[in-house]
């Protein structure tokens, strides 16, 4: 007990926590998880013998060639569209974060268009960029584009798709950004400034490996809403999972089988998404806690 007594808070709290204690039992914890457990049971018996369920359809189509190719312009407009929308957010991150009051309003305007606007209506205005601007190129106003080109020729669905998709994303990642790099304490900044490090060293260096830690957790959550919302592509004509499942069930009428299909492969998507999500996290957080508990141990010994 002289441990106790004698050592620092954090090292009281490792002595306790290694001290031999038994949880108190959480009853109704056992109750809503057993009841969770039945109620899923039962949903997923009802839909097995459901005969308005052709498991033999779900079985044929779940590796048809076509929904293949659908799942596989499902994860490029993913990727494409979180490539554009985290690299875009860092950057309107920082602006926002910046000294320049014009950096300030014009990230601010951004992130206030796209977080007010649905993005499914983004989504039908890229898409039909070609009516507001019928060329895209360099030019002067009132005057003939140096160098222009067809903008229909330029916007196709799948790039409207990922144009959207990107810029909704990059002003929800904005505030995530922004607020990560918030949560790095001052000192970190002005010990920065002290060796003579300019702000991109600074920021690269310094800040941002710290704002990570706190930044991947929502970021792959918004993975994962990425993900599930490229199902609205099939709005634009865009052939992903959803829009092939809904082509074939269009000409054999097995609407059920084949939405089936589409939930199970957005399921395992999910799932992996999830896994990566779960090692990451427990990647970054894993040396914080072996560090800490190692500076406990350290405090614990040179007080007994």
């Amino acid at each position: 007990m002289a441990v106790l007594e004698t050592g620092t808070t954090d090292a009281k709290r490792l002595a306790l926590a290694e001290l031999n204690t038994r949880p108190r039992p959480a009853y109704g914890r056992y109750v809503a998880a057993t009841v969770a457990v039945v109620a899923a049971a039962l949903f997923i018996w009802s839909l097995a013998i459901n005969e308005a369920v052709d498991w033999s359809i779900v079985g044929r189509y779940l590796f048809n060639k076509r929904i293949l190719d659908g799942v596989v312009v499902t994860i490029q407009i993913t990727a494409l569209s979180l490539l554009l929308g985290f690299s875009s957010g860092l950057v309107i991150a920082l602006m926002r974060l910046s000294d320049s009051r014009i950096l300030q309003t014009l990230a601010t305007v951004w992130v206030w268009f796209f977080r007010a606007v649905p993005v499914l209506v983004i989504l039908i205005l890229v898409n039909n960029i070609a009516l507001l601007y019928p060329e895209l190129g360099i030019g002067l106003p009132g005057l003939p584009m140096i160098i222009g080109v067809d903008t229909n020729a330029v916007i196709s669905p799948f790039l409207a798709a990922v144009v959207a998709f990107g810029a909704n994303e990059g002003a929800y990642a904005s505030e995530i950004f922004r607020a990560s790099i918030k949560s790095v304490p001052t000192g970190q900044f002005e010990a920065a400034k002290a060796l003579g490090m300019g702000s991109t060293r600074m920021y690269w260096r310094i800040v941002l490996p710290q704002a990570m830690r706190i930044a991947v957790p929502p970021l792959s959550n918004n993975t994962i809403n990425m993900l599930k919302n490229t199902s609205l592509v099939s709005y634009i004509g865009v052939s992903d999972l959803l829009y092939t499942a809904q082509s074939i069930y269009a000409q054999n009428y097995e609407v059920i089988a084949l939405l089936l299909v589409a939930c199970l492969w957005y399921l395992l998507l999910v799932s992996i998404l999830s896994v990566a999500q779960s090692m990451i996290e427990r990647r970054l957080g894993f040396d914080r806690k072996k560090k800490q508990k190692a500076v406990l141990s350290s405090e614990v010994t040179s007080n007994a």
